[in-house]
């Protein structure tokens, strides 16, 4: 009853502004990709396309501001695991949608088709704050590629697409102290398959001089939790870091404390007259397995399915170096490494900016590791070897419009 309520008001408050003023500005995004994936010990050798329509718009009148987004998402595979260990079909499905705006069309071996309301959202804008209420995009990340400190749909640091960020169903508060503060704080509902969460957090950031302070407090997904983070530039690099504290249930349901932190440093330099930008980050996670043997049981974990874990590993690195050798082309690396089992997942790719509308990119997935580790008891297969091994030569070409 409550969600129906919300779901109304927020569906009839855009026609009242729109009465007001002018229709509203609509722009869109069109994604094409189609990866094939060579045979690994877990899946055959696949083909999988997706497509990914998004429509948008954001109009304000007066003090009332609107954020819709609107979007359809097409997977074609070869099979039910086309896809599985590397990039594409992932995009745009959120984790722990509460309001009833997302389902699938249709879904088959080879084809699954949904649609979802990424945004619905409208927003009261007075003087020094803001108040805004529905699904929105919300980020809290200081580091860049590993972020525990982000509780809000954090992105997959493999993701060679990360135009736009999930939104989330929340109430959103935040007040402007002065030019260098603001308070925020933020409430989610959460729906998992087994029962609902409350995410209420309060978050102050400031800056003072070279150094950017950001701290927040409250509950994530019903768990007690505090967090700092910090940014600082020397000598050209930003230095960043972000570190939570969770008060936690393990697998037993006995009470934990776990430490989850990222600090990581990037910096851009002049090569030949072109870009190169330099990136490193290590990530210590208490939630991550410490081994091999727990890979699974992290990966079926409550924290994995409420979509909090972008590694599975309890300590990984993140490397990327981008570099553009022309203005139209760029070559990016990305290397992730799982320290404990240990693997590699290494990704080069090269993007071309055809206009100011349309790109076009191509790339590369290789895991580097143990493929299989020991027999699951009772299930007559064997668990992965390590996080990346098991993950195949895998490649990809896209096409990304703007209009």
């Amino acid at each position: 009853m409550i969600r129906r309520a919300l779901l109304g008001l927020l569906l009839c408050a855009a026609p009242l502004g729109a009465a007001r003023a002018q229709l509203p500005q609509i722009s869109g995004y069109y994604l094409d990709v189609w990866v094939g994936s060579d045979a690994s010990p877990f899946a055959d050798a696949s083909l999988l396309g997706f497509q990914r329509f998004r429509l948008m718009t954001a109009p304000v009148y007066g003090r009332w501001a609107f954020d819709v987004a609107y979007e359809h998402a097409l997977t074609v595979r070869s099979d039910l695991l086309a896809g599985f260990l590397g990039p594409g079909g992932e995009q745009g499905r959120g984790a722990g949608d509460w309001l009833p705006l997302q389902g699938t069309i249709e879904e088959t071996e080879h084809v699954e088709w949904r649609h979802r309301v990424d945004r619905l959202s409208v927003s009261y804008l007075g003087d020094a704050f803001d108040v805004t209420l529905g699904r929105q995009p919300v980020s809290w990340a200081t580091t860049l590629y590993l972020t525990p400190a982000d509780p809000f749909q954090p992105f997959d640091p493999s993701d060679p697409f990360r135009e736009y960020r999930l939104g989330v169903d929340a109430a959103r508060v935040r007040v402007f102290t002065g030019p260098m503060t603001e308070l925020e704080a933020v409430a989610r509902l959460a729906e998992t398959t087994t029962d609902t969460t409350i995410t209420a957090l309060a978050r102050a950031r400031t800056a003072l001089g070279r150094w950017e302070l950001v701290a927040w407090a409250g509950v994530v997904h019903d768990e007690p939790s505090i967090s700092a983070a910090a940014t600082v530039t020397v000598a050209g690099a930003a230095l960043r870091g972000e570190a939570v504290l969770r008060r936690s249930k393990d697998a037993a349901g006995a009470e934990q404390t776990v430490l989850r932190f990222t600090v990581g440093a990037d910096r851009s330099f002049n090569l030949a007259g072109r870009n190169l930008y330099l990136l490193a980050e290590y990530q210590r996670d208490g939630f991550g397995a410490a081994s091999s043997d727990e890979l699974l049981e992290v990966a079926l974990s409550p924290a994995s399915r409420r979509g909090e874990l972008q590694v599975l590993g309890r300590d990984e690195m993140v490397a990327l170096a981008s570099y553009e050798w022309h203005p139209l082309w760029t070559a990016n690396f990305l290397a992730i490494w799982n320290l404990d089992d240990p693997s590699l997942l290494l990704t080069p790719s090269v993007a071309f900016s055809a206009s100011e509308e349309v790109t076009a990119q191509g790339g590369m997935f290789f895991g580097v590791g143990e493929d299989l580790g020991e027999p699951i008891p009772g299930l007559g297969v064997r668990a992965p070897g390590s996080e990346y091994g098991p993950v195949p030569a895998t490649g990809y070409v896209s096409v990304t419009v703007f209009f």
